[in-house]
């Protein structure tokens, strides 16, 4: 049996920035799913909510649901979250927003750091996360 990998690239995301970066949004390996830390960015590579963490947290969910989609699942195939805020005050903020998203039987884990600045001062939270894909 070989190990297929594959680069999970959804048109909703900008390519710029990974390319600039060398990173895929996502990697497929095998049935798992990783998928890079995702910010507020649009598909013109715009930062969605600047100052509005409302408004990035949902930015942020849709462009998580472009990835796994695009790799063949769904949000409810998501396993485990790592979400990355510069303010953790806003942590309520993102709750609600995964209280809209993940609404499945199984929620996936979810750890929480705070960080004292993400790869561009305008991003507020970024979140990576796991997919089993079955």
């Amino acid at each position: 049996m070989s190990k297929k990998i594959q680069s999970i690239m959804p048109a909703a995301l900008p390519k710029g920035p990974a390319e600039k970066t060398v990173y895929s949004y996502g990697v497929r390996a095998g049935d798992t799913l990783h998928i890079s830390g995702l910010v507020a960015f649009n598909a013109d590579a715009e930062i969605v909510g600047e100052g509005d963490i409302a408004a990035q947290t949902e930015q942020v969910f849709q462009n998580l649901k472009a990835v796994v989609e695009e790799a063949g699942g769904t949000l409810a195939d998501i396993v485990s979250t790592t979400t990355y805020l510069v303010d953790v005050a806003d942590a309520p903020v993102v709750n609600a927003g995964r209280a809209k998203y993940f609404t499945g039987d199984v929620l996936p884990t979810h750890t929480v750091l705070g960080v004292a600045a993400l790869a561009r001062p305008q991003f507020l939270l970024e979140i990576a996360a796991v997919a089993h894909l079955g």
